[in-house]
């Protein structure tokens, strides 16, 4: 059996790198790690930590093709953030211009979240923890 610790990374394609660094690094407050560039590629890479464990990469690729529909596209659906509060996690992207949906609770679980999007239209979650 695999013994699995944690998610390391998620590997994100934007479609503007310059938008999308700007909005993982400065809006969403993630700390660059690295930025390659891999000219064969004429690609970034960009590695941004989450926390001390799990990373996201973002790629820019020349013409990457879009994805086919939101929400519920085959693959993955959303990519989910764990908060301690969130009405301050919201008032805070709504000042920086990002726009999120109403709150809504988890029938299972009983915790508050709301979905928002990166530059491309990825959905995003923020879900609360306490």
């Amino acid at each position: 059996m695999l013994k699995l610790s944690n998610i390391h990374h998620v590997a994100i394609i934007c479609s503007d790198y310059a938008v999308s660094k700007h909005f993982y690094h400065q809006i969403l407050g993630l700390k660059i790690i690295r930025e390659t560039y891999r000219e064969n590629r004429q690609s970034y890479k960009l590695d941004l930590a989450i926390n001390d464990s799990s990373q996201i990469e973002l790629f820019s690729f020349p013409n990457p093709p879009a994805r086919p529909s939101r929400p519920e596209a085959q693959g993955l659906r959303h990519l989910a953030f764990a908060v301690e509060n969130l009405d301050d996690s919201i008032d805070y992207l709504q000042q920086q211009g990002v726009a999120t949906e109403p709150v809504r609770v988890d029938e299972l679980t009983g915790k508050r979240f709301t979905f928002f999007a990166d530059p491309d239209e990825l959905p995003l979650e923020l879900y609360e923890v306490i």
